[in-house]
């Protein structure tokens, strides 16, 4: 029986139920992309209408392996410095700390005071796994880190720079290579066609922030550089259905990616 009811969330706090709730409904496939019971424990405590949701089911598979990868790279990250801190900006009701844990990172999950309420109901903190209530854009957030001195640090940024506006997100990027030099930084990337053509153009929660080169964030701050690009077209999926044959057609196939930058050199 659901035992938690949404409250004190807008509508754009909302969407943080999205991939929760497909995280949950791909568990159970026998073919699914990805495995995420904690979603499924989490979907089943809330006392919500997810008919909204159901019909974005056309989107499942994006997020699906949007998800993945961000959980691929989080996971390289870690057998390279296994040691490391590693902060979700953005995080809603993730569980990946949950799903990459390797029993050393120190996780920090950053999101509005109002959906930090919520995960704090149904998820825990841990020794290792601290959660931060604050706009991403209030930069005092970051004086959380301050213990994590030396340490490498990855920025996991998934479905959440592309909602504002350019200046905000440069803002941002060139605050985070001031304060943590050496750092890396995950995060989507949509062309401005994207961003211009949304297809749900009045949604509350709209692309804002399009990208035309990977390698322009490279002249916001000295020595940010991009380090690699992932697309969701490179590699046959059968889950994508007729959609796989975008990657034919290398405009489309390359509009929506995930891109990966080092944030400047480490001081020292």
């Amino acid at each position: 029986m659901p035992t938690h009811t949404i409250r004190n969330l807008n509508a754009v706090s909302q969407t943080l139920l999205i991939p929760v709730y497909f995280r949950a409904m791909e568990s159970q496939r026998p073919d699914a992309l990805v495995r995420d019971s904690k979603a499924v424990e989490l979907v089943g405590q809330l006392d919500y209408d997810f008919s909204g949701v159901q019909r974005l089911k056309d989107e499942q598979v994006n997020y699906l392996l949007r998800m993945r990868e961000f959980d691929r790279l989080a996971w390289a990250f870690l057998a390279e410095h296994p040691e490391g801190v590693i902060v979700d900006l953005g995080c809603g009701l993730d569980t990946r700390f949950e799903r990459v844990d390797n029993g050393q990172v120190e996780w920090y999950g950053l999101d509005l005071p109002e959906v930090m309420e919520l995960r704090k109901e149904l998820l825990e903190e841990t020794p290792r796994s601290h959660f931060i209530g604050c706009s991403v854009l209030d930069f005092s957030w970051m004086d959380a880190l301050s213990g994590q001195a030396g340490k490498h640090i990855l920025f996991l940024a998934e479905a959440m720079l592309v909602y504002l506006e350019e200046a905000d997100v440069k803002r941002l990027v060139q605050a985070l290579a001031e304060r943590f030099p050496g750092a890396e930084l995950v995060c989507d990337a949509y062309s401005p066609v994207v961003v211009r053509f949304h297809p749900r153009p009045s949604a509350v929660a709209r692309p804002r922030w399009g990208l035309k080169d990977d390698r322009d964030v490279e002249a916001w701050a000295p020595g940010i550089r991009l380090l690699s690009q992932w697309y969701y077209f490179d590699k046959p999926e059968p889950r994508l259905g007729a959609f796989q044959l975008m990657r034919y057609i290398p405009f489309v196939a390359r509009v929506v990616r995930i891109v990966h930058y080092r944030l400047g050199e480490a001081a020292g």
